[in-house]
């Protein structure tokens, strides 16, 4: 006879899922389903707004990641209005852009993921929290984490005009210029960060990565998924948050194909999941064969460990030999195992301190000519930047008075639903036998979708 274990809800992460596990007559996994009930809409609902409003109304899908939605609708009414941001108006957002990844992912690994490798798995349950993680690195440390997300937050109000939700994105540009009188707060926040993001490496090299939990983790085959992998690469081929070009590579490293964002249709295919309302994206010219990962199957993967598989480096020292150090000790590129996340949106955190400290020194920061007006009729604009949790396009199609005709967003989690869903099925196969459960293995089972910081009420906009 079979049975069924439904976690509901899933926890510490942002929106509301489930996950639901069927048991066959011997006790063993024979399906585990990733289900998210929640349904938003909010692409219907733009359908009859003026264009320039969807920069500040998209961000309200969600209230973890508004600044990505922001950056990626202001830059798709750029290519909507055919006009380029001066470079004043392009330091800016990109120094909004860096200052919120900085933080989003903090907020991830003190209190979201980071109770899955800082807190003994064996530990209970009541322990798996920020509270757990506190008393594992120490509340002076715990404190300096919380003063240095509120400084940033601060300076993306100086930036922005919100520290929650921007309202600075206008096509050609921003709203205001940023006086040279805040100069020397922006950079002190730079250099706090930045020197914030090397004592927290550190701490992470001798509290978790040289821990043997976290290492047989990470060697273990059940968190393994061999996939393709996307995300955006400047020219040289370095990581890039705010703009390039969206590279693929195969499952085995090799580069599979580069495209800009306004082709975005010629590759990714959105598909329906009748057990969930997130919709899974995967590779067109591959083709969706179902929940399984290999070379034939056009699976991918987003984030901060794909952005490390797909990049040949990182564009700022520092983070530069975090990126050596981390492919030295898997020994192989890509690196397939998810618990690497973790890692891998440490050494990211560093990149955007590096990425900070730097822009605060541009002199065009301050340079009072933040936009360029709008050169042409309106009809269709996309727009694509690096959210937290993976690439991220806007796509708006208008009438000629810039009015919202149709809307299409591929969030970051979309990218990674297929991919989370075979994830939590793989750790079920492995973890529940003949029935048996712990306590341990269902906290390993949903320790594997937290590692992809999933948004869920992105994922079902």
């Amino acid at each position: 006879m079979s049975r069924r274990i439904i976690i509901d809800p899933v926890t510490r992460l942002e929106g509301y899922g489930r996950i639901d596990i069927r048991l066959d007559a011997e006790g063993n996994v024979s399906r585990a389903f990733f289900q998210v009930p929640d349904f938003k809409g909010f692409e219907q609902f733009c359908v009859g707004r003026a264009a320039e409003e969807m920069p500040t109304l998209t961000e309200k899908i969600c209230g973890v990641c508004p600044t990505a939605h922001h950056i990626a609708g202001t830059k798709a009414l750029d290519d909507l209005f055919g006009t380029a941001p001066p470079p004043a108006a392009r330091v800016i957002r990109e120094l909004m852009h860096a200052a919120f990844i900085f933080e989003d992912h903090l907020l991830h690994f003190f209190y979201l993921g980071g109770p899955d490798i800082l807190v003994d798995g064996t530990a209970s349950p009541k322990a798996r929290n920020v509270f757990g993680v506190l008393a594992e690195i120490g509340k002076a440390f715990g404190r300096r984490a919380i003063d240095i997300r509120k400084k940033v937050r601060t300076l993306n109000g100086i930036l922005g005009g919100s520290a929650l939700y921007p309202v600075c994105g206008l096509p050609g540009g921003v709203s205001k210029p940023i006086p040279e009188s805040r100069r020397p707060d922006i950079i002190q926040t730079g250099t706090e960060a930045l020197a914030f993001a090397r004592d927290l490496l550190a701490r992470f090299h001798e509290q978790v990565r040289g821990s043997t939990a976290y290492a047989d983790m990470i060697s273990d085959s059940t968190f393994d998924l061999s996939t393709y992998y996307m995300g955006l690469v400047d020219e040289e081929g370095q990581v890039n948050f705010y703009d390039g070009r969206l590279r693929i590579v195969t499952p085995d490293g090799r580069p599979w194909t580069d495209f800009t964002a306004d082709t975005y249709l010629d590759h990714l295919e959105e598909r329906t999941d009748p057990d969930s309302y997130m919709k899974p994206l995967y590779l067109k010219q591959i083709g969706w064969k179902g929940y399984r990962d290999g070379a034939d199957n056009g699976l991918y993967r987003v984030g901060p460990l794909a952005r490390l598989n797909v990049a040949g480096a990182m564009a700022t020292p520092l983070a530069q030999r975090e990126y050596e150090r981390f492919f030295d000790r898997v020994g192989h590129k890509p690196a397939h195992n998810t618990l690497l996340y973790h890692w891998a949106r440490l050494i990211e955190v560093l990149y955007a301190a590096e990425h900070m400290a730097a822009l605060s020194r541009r002199s065009e920061l301050t340079d009072p000519e933040v936009r360029a007006l709008p050169v042409r009729t309106p009809e269709s604009g996309v727009g694509v930047c690096e959210a937290p949790r993976g690439t991220l396009i806007h796509h708006y199609q208008t009438d000629s008075r810039a009015i919202i005709e149709q809307c299409n967003l591929l969030v970051a989690t979309q990218n990674n639903a297929g991919a989370i869903c075979l994830s939590v099925e793989k750790a079920a196969r492995a973890l529940i036998k003949n029935g048996l459960t712990t306590d341990n293995s269902l906290h390993q089972v949903e320790m594997v979708y937290r590692a992809y910081d999933p948004c869920l009420a992105c994922a079902t906009h």
